[in-house]
């Protein structure tokens, strides 16, 4: 059976009416809320730096930076810690009984180096050793955080989905510099592989499915692949035909491929279900693999997160990966 999920940033503040709406319209596979809405502590980098174990950070003018230890985190650090505790009291509350697929959203290390400072400026990228502290701080994190979903529900199974949408910029040496006139200096495959293996192999050991989203064209899935994702989620509209084979491969293998089809924002001629059932299978057959040969390999979702949609598209666009995913 083909299902349908989210991929993680809902529009709105209100957290228990979003996990609702996640819970009604993606049943098979409902993924955590993050509603950036509320503020930096609640979007993608705050919530990871609030996973990590043993390093502290702050938030300053220019972004997040790291502080060190725990004890001299910022006042929205620890805000994003006590938000993301809150948040899990309420889909324990919510999910009660819950035994199916759940999934969680968090920063991969990479996404995190490119996106968070050093305690003395310029960002983690810069630096071998801070990147790596950075990697087994998440890594460290993810095994409690992944043990606490386990003990609030009990009977599910967990996907976790490690968020690297700056991997291909890291890689191809896109990153900017604090100073704007520079670019730091590319990360091959080979040096940005241990970070990823780190990371995901904690989510392994902690009894958890890692699958990494990236929602750009040059998603490097056989480099994720061989760091120990157990598949990927990408956005269909924008991969590049050279990650069709590795997708194909993934696919073949029974591996989960997340495929994003459903248009993040309302666009002004909305696609509706059999549109959208139809683009999947000119992928697959693309491919040369048959729909009935993919089964639960195949989930459906948006092609990105939801956070600059309105409430009534996130809900539809939902409801129409769901519908999707039972067409096929």
């Amino acid at each position: 059976m083909t299902r349908a999920t989210g991929v993680g940033s809902m529009p709105g503040e209100d957290f228990r009416e979003s996990l609702k709406m996640v819970l009604g319209e993606t049943p098979d596979l409902p993924s955590l809320p993050e509603l950036p809405a509320r503020g930096a502590h609640a979007a993608m980098t705050g919530r990871g730096l609030a996973l990590l174990e043993g390093l502290g950070a702050d938030l300053q003018p220019a972004g997040w930076r790291l502080t060190g230890s725990l004890a001299t985190s910022g006042v929205d650090h620890r805000r994003a810690r006590s938000l993301l505790a809150q948040d899990l009291d309420v889909v324990e509350e919510q999910t009660q009984g819950f035994a199916g697929t759940f999934k969680v959203a968090v920063a991969g290390p990479w996404t995190l180096a490119a996106t968070v400072e050093k305690p003395r400026g310029d960002r983690v990228l810069s630096d071998r050793g801070a990147r790596r502290e950075l990697a087994e701080a998440l890594a460290e994190g993810l095994t409690v955080h992944v043990a606490d979903l386990r003990r609030r529900l009990p009977d599910a199974t967990l996907v976790v989905q490690v968020d690297e949408p700056a991997l291909p910029a890291v890689m191809t040496g896109q990153v900017p510099t604090a100073s704007g006139f520079h670019r730091h200096r590319s990360v091959d495959a080979p040096a940005a592989s241990p970070a990823l293996e780190l990371v995901l192999s904690a989510v392994r050991d902690a009894g958890a499915t890692p699958v990494v989203h990236c929602c750009a064209a040059d998603v490097p899935v056989s480099l994720l692949v061989s760091a120990g994702a157990a598949g990927v989620s990408v956005d269909l509209d924008v991969l590049a035909a050279p990650a069709y084979d590795d997708v194909a491969t993934l696919l073949e293998a029974g591996a989960p491929v997340h495929l994003g089809v459903v248009p993040t924002l309302r666009p002004d001629d909305a696609p509706g279900e059999h549109a959208l059932t139809e683009k999947v299978l000119r992928f697959l057959d693309m491919l040369g693999l048959d729909p009935d040969g993919v089964g639960e390999s195949l989930v459906v979702t948006p092609g990105c997160g939801l956070a600059g949609a309105d409430a009534a598209w996130a809900r539809e666009a939902l409801a129409l990966a769901r519908r999707t995913a039972s067409n096929l």
